[in-house]
């Protein structure tokens, strides 16, 4: 199983690590992207197609583990972010997609535009055909978590887990609460699009000041 932690491929884990290992390409090119201690943050509230590339091959069993932490910028009732995985392209520029990939995404909206998209905490599964084109495949109501959205855990990091085997489909998203990162919301990526390979990973925020870095 190949593990994609973020901070290790964007930035490295601090400055200590950055002669220990040989960062993989990647691109800030949209929003206002930084780096402070052992965080990458994005700082732009304003930025809806805040995105970072990042270069890596992607196939068979995939790991992304990852934390988030919520800075600024929901105030407005609006924000969200999320990872395109296994895009055989990007774009250098603000765009919706990401070449070929899927988008899974977490979103908080308090009058979403789409009926597609619940109102309040929701989750989606995109899939993107080109830097401009994507298609929602399903969405989540999260609203039982959303008394969780509380001043006090929102400045702490969130731990992230996702794990996707890319010849079968076969997705699983760990629930955060879950002190154990035990148990897991499962799906199945359209068997027709596997297996899925690719070379890049796209992080992405809407409206929203956040920062990530690799959970220990």
């Amino acid at each position: 199983m190949k593990r994609l932690v973020f901070l290790l491929l964007v930035m490295g884990i601090g400055v200590s690590l950055f002669a220990q290992v040989q960062l993989p390409e990647h691109r800030f090119v949209s929003g206002d992207w930084s780096m402070n201690d052992d965080r990458v943050y994005q700082n732009d509230a304003n930025a809806r197609l805040a995105k970072v590339n990042i270069k890596v091959p992607q196939n068979g069993s995939m790991l992304y583990d990852f934390s988030v932490r919520y800075e600024s910028g929901a105030e407005d009732g609006h924000g969200g972010f999320g990872l395109h995985i296994f895009a055989d392209a990007v774009y250098d520029g603000p765009s919706w997609g990401s070449g070929n990939s899927y988008l899974l995404w977490l979103n908080y909206d308090e009058n979403p535009l789409s009926s597609a998209i619940p109102k309040g905490l929701s989750g989606q599964i995109y899939r993107s055909y080109t830097n401009s084109r994507m298609e929602l495949v399903e969405s989540i109501d999260l609203n039982q978590f959303a008394d969780l959205l509380t001043a006090e855990n929102l400045a702490e990091p969130v731990p992230f887990k996702i794990w996707v085997n890319g010849d079968t489909g076969d997705v699983r998203v760990y629930d955060p609460t879950d002190p154990y990162l035990a148990t897991y919301y499962y799906f199945t990526i359209d068997k027709k699009d596997v297996p899925l390979k690719g070379d890049w990973v796209a992080l992405r925020t809407n409206g929203i000041k956040l920062s990530f870095a690799l959970e220990q």
